[in-house]
Order: C-alpha cells, then sequence, then structure tokens
C-alpha cells in the first residue's frame, strides 16, 4: 500500500511549476514548516495581476522586499512605491543574523546577502531621488478631476476645458496653463469660443480653481510639468538584472490623492504606450500599487469601471500589477475578481468592522480542508501569508498557510547619504533634475491680450489687381497640398484614451 502523501506535500503538489517561478517559502500545517513543500509563483502567471494584503507590522513590506529582488534577478523591471524609505535596502546586500539564519534553515534557503540595481524617483521636486513630472495635457480631465475632488458636472465641465485647449494646440503643461485657460473661457471672450459647445459657468470655475490652489499648496505645483516622466525608463535592465525603481513617497499624507492618482496615470501611460504581446514567459514589468485604497476612496462608478477596464487590458501589454492594502475589501470586487495571486498576512479581528471584513476575505479564498481560514488568518506569524496563486494551468493552488523567505538584500534604509549619491550618479537625475517652462497656454493667452483686439483685414483685392506671390504660389499643387497637411496637423485634436489620459 502506497504512503499516503503528507497534508504539507499535497498542498505543496498544487504549486509545482515547469518554468521558471518565483520561491515564496514553505508550506505549514499545524505549526509545522516543511521546507519540501514549497510555493511558487509561475513567472508566467504574473501578469494575471495579483494582491499583497495584511494589517500593519505584519510583514507586507518584507514581502514586497522578497518579489522585488527574484523578479529583478530573472530580468524583470519592478515599479514600487517606498512610502516609509525602508525599501531603499534593496540597493544594498543584506548582513546575515541569527533570525535570517533561522528562517533560512528551516526553509532550506541557501541564502547569501544581496545586491540589486535601484533607481530612485520622487515626485516634483524637493524629494531624495530624481524629480518625476506630469503634463496637465496628459493627465487628462479624468484623472485630474480625481485629485481635485470634483464632483460629475465639474468634472464634465473640466473635459470640455481639455476639450477647447485641445482643440487650438494650447498645451497644458503646468498648473498656470489651466489657471489662465479657466480665467479665459470665463470672460467675455471665452464665452464667445464656447458658444455651441456649452460653457463654463462662473460658480464651477471658482470651484476647480479654489481646489487647483488646494493642489498647488500640497506641492502639485511642483509635480505637473517638463521634462515629462518617460514610462520607458521604468523598464530597464542592468547586467541582466531587471531594475527596481522606488518611487519616494515621503509627503503622502499630504496629497494622498496625488500619489494613488499618479500610479493610475502612470498604468495609463504603460497601457497607451506598450505593444500587444500575449501570453509572455514572464512579465515585461511588475507594478506594485501601494496604499490602494486611496485609489478607490469615493471614486466615481465610471471612474471605477476606468480601473477594473485599464487592469483587465494592461495584462495583455506585458504588465503584472499587484495591489497592496490592509484589507482586500479596499479593493473593489470587479478588481479584485482579477487577481489571480493572493498573499494575504495577519488580520486583526477586534472590532465588529474587522471580524466583518475578515469573514468578507474568507470567502474570496477557495475553500480548503487544511485550515480554519478565519482562525488561520488571524493566528500568522510575522513573515507568514495565506497564500494561493494562478498555476500554469491557470487554476487556482491550494491555499497554503505559507512561511516567507527572507529578503537577499537589507532590510532596512541605506541611509540618505547613500540614496543622495545614487541620485547623483543617475543618468535619469540629469533627464529630469532640471524643470523647462516652454511657451504653452499660459504666455499664448498673455500674449494674445497684451496684444489686444485683432485689427481688421484689408478688404479683398478687385479682379482688375494683378495675383500676388501668395496666390500664385497657392496654385502649386505641392504647395497646396503641404498647406492641407499643416492645417490637418494644426487642427487635429488631441486623442485621449480611457482615463481621459493623452494618447501617445
Amino acid at each position: 500500500m502506497a504512503e499516503q502523501e503528507s497534508p504539507a506535500r499535497e498542498i505543496a503538489a498544487g504549486y509545482a511549476s515547469e518554468g521558471a517561478a518565483l520561491e515564496l517559502g514553505a508550506v505549514v500545517v499545524d505549526g509545522q514548516v516543511d521546507a519540501a513543500a514549497a510555493v511558487r509563483l509561475p513567472l508566467a502567471t504574473l501578469n494575471r495581476h495579483g494582491l499583497v494584503a495584511g494589517a500593519t507590522g505584519t510583514g507586507k513590506t518584507k514581502t514586497l522586499q522578497l518579489i522585488s529582488e527574484q523578479l529583478s534577478a530573472a530580468g524583470v523591471p519592478v515599479v514600487l512605491a517606498d512610502a516609509k524609505g525602508d525599501l531603499s535596502g534593496l540597493a544594498a546586500a543584506g548582513e546575515a543574523n541569527d533570525k535570517v539564519a533561522k528562517r533560512s534553515q528551516e526553509l532550506g534557503d541557501d541564502w547569501a546577502g544581496t545586491a540589486f540595481p535601484v533607481q530612485f524617483l520622487s515626485l516634483g521636486t524637493g524629494g531624495k531621488g530624481a524629480p518625476i513630472r506630469a503634463t496637465i495635457t496628459s493627465f487628462g480631465p479624468v484623472l485630474l478631476a480625481k485629485v481635485l475632488g470634483l464632483n460629475e458636472t465639474q468634472e464634465s465641465t473640466l473635459g470640455l476645458i481639455f476639450h477647447w485647449a485641445d482643440q487650438r494646440g494650447l498645451a497644458l503643461l503646468d498648473t498656470k496653463d489651466l489657471r489662465s485657460v479657466i480665467t479665459h473661457l470665463t470672460g467675455d471672450e471665452g464665452k464667445e469660443d464656447l458658444k455651441g459647445i456649452g460653457g463654463v459657468s462662473a460658480a464651477t470655475a471658482g470651484v476647480i480653481l479654489r481646489a487647483l490652489s488646494n493642489l498647488e499648496a500640497q506641492g502639485g505645483e511642483a509635480f505637473f510639468g517638463e521634462p515629462e516622466l518617460d514610462v520607458h525608463d521604468l523598464m530597464r535592465q542592468a547586467g541582466g538584472q531587471g531594475v527596481v525603481t522606488l518611487l519616494e513617497l515621503d509627503n503622502l499624507q499630504a496629497k494622498p490623492a496625488l500619489f494613488s492618482t499618479f500610479l493610475m496615470w502612470l498604468l495609463a501611460e504603460l497601457f497607451e504606450e506598450l505593444p500587444e504581446e500575449g501570453d509572455l514567459d514572464q512579465p515585461k514589468l511588475v507594478f506594485f500599487f501601494d496604499e490602494a485604497h486611496l485609489l478607490f476612496a469615493d471614486a466615481s462608478k465610471a471612474f471605477l469601471e476606468r480601473i477594473e477596464q485599464t487592469v483587465k487590458l494592461i495584462r495583455s501589454k506585458g504588465v503584472g500589477v499587484f495591489f497592496c492594502t490592509q484589507l482586500p475589501t479596499d479593493v473593489p470586487n470587479a478588481v479584485l475578481s482579477q487577481l489571480g495571486a493572493r498573499i494575504q498576512h495577519a488580520l486583526r479581528a477586534f472590532t465588529p468592522d474587522d471580524q466583518e471584513a475578515l469573514a468578507k476575505t474568507v470567502k474570496t479564498y477557495p475553500k480548503t480542508k487544511f485550515y480554519e481560514l478565519d482562525t488561520a488568518l488571524t493566528s500568522l506569524g510575522i513573515g507568514e501569508a495565506v497564500v494561493t496563486v494562478l498555476s500554469e494551468r491557470g487554476a487556482p493552488t491550494p491555499v497554503a498557510w505559507t512561511r516567507l523567505r527572507a529578503p537577499r538584500s537589507k532590510m532596512g534604509s541605506i541611509g540618505d547619504e547613500a540614496v543622495a549619491a545614487s541620485v547623483a550618479s543617475s543618468d535619469l537625475h540629469t533627464k529630469y533634475g532640471e524643470p523647462i517652462d516652454r511657451e504653452s497656454a499660459y504666455e499664448k493667452l498673455a500674449a494674445k491680450v497684451a496684444a489686444g483686439p485683432a485689427p481688421e483685414a484689408p478688404a479683398p483685392a478687385s479682379k482688375k489687381d494683378e495675383p500676388g506671390f501668395l496666390e500664385s504660389a497657392m496654385k502649386n499643387p505641392a504647395v497646396k497640398s503641404f498647406m492641407r497637411s499643416a492645417a490637418s496637423a494644426l487642427g487635429r485634436e488631441i486623442t485621449r484614451g480611457l482615463f481621459g489620459n493623452r494618447k501617445r
């Protein structure tokens, strides 16, 4: 009679992978870890997205570090938000200690301290990383309305403002450009411009301008402008390893809406920029969407639908997205249902709301005969998680209480001096360090006001007049063709994507 397989090995059998996979850890059953019962996450399924969740202090950051290390080692670039600066340790080799040695021994992990290529970016100026920006035009009315906290009526008006500026080739690069266009459209000349397509009421304009002032006070003025971030700079390799991009968010609490919406803009830009790839052996980029609840809070139904569409469609571009938050219930069901990998750290159940969230979380996992999930989720130790992923066949793996491997890079910050030295030597600092303020809507509208009313056009020449040079030239077919092309290019309105962001 064949020997019965242990529960841990039975669970681990569902994680067997023929292709390359991330090594997350080993299965725990009844408090005992089985080093031979490995929990793996296939690289080929990472564009099916994922969730990393858990209460504060349960080890989420170390899990992000562990996954990022292995992705980088496999040549996959990673984008991570670094709210506390702890993840800068990815750039330095970890140091052995008793805890790391014990964890590695019980998991059969041949741990060795390893550094990974990292580049540091900050939203706007004044941060530790190279400053990155986006233009108002590329952000678009839908995402900007989310940042400004506008209602649907105000968002519609903002869309009209963008439409008018797009049609007239007025680049909205920074906040003063948008302010100047709004001011123009509420004046007599602007009202005349908008005849036939609507108007901008003084009350709505006032709300938008006040919201814009608040955003500027929170640092938004330094973020919007040029040079604009080229998303291809997030998809680098160094020595065959994927470069890890860390977005500094020291002042997150001051501008949470800007941070979360900027991450959504990045995803939208990646979707517009990257070609269709289909199913790849490994993703081209993995994007960790930290503090995900900020994106979904107070979001309109239309906005949530656009997020759902983006997450659904971007997988075909070879991009994997992991939402990171405290509770799975922070993520709407329509998005949560698209997240194939779930790594759930411990939850608290101290209050009725906590208990309700726990019950909802349990329902999002496949049924298991090995664990009482409501008990397991409140009993996990630091560096442990309940895991289920998609197998290479696309089926959910069995739920596994997993003891996670220790990161190989430094667990903690490398310090401000080391970050500054890295940024100073980076080509991104040269590329994005100095802001550019080229002619845009503000300058063009200011020049128009300074010039005063346009002079009346001269009377047309009589039939007896000899044709001038321009008239003669326009009879030339080559010149006529050129003028038609030029007029078409000047009059072409910017094409916008799902979020109103500019299509390239």
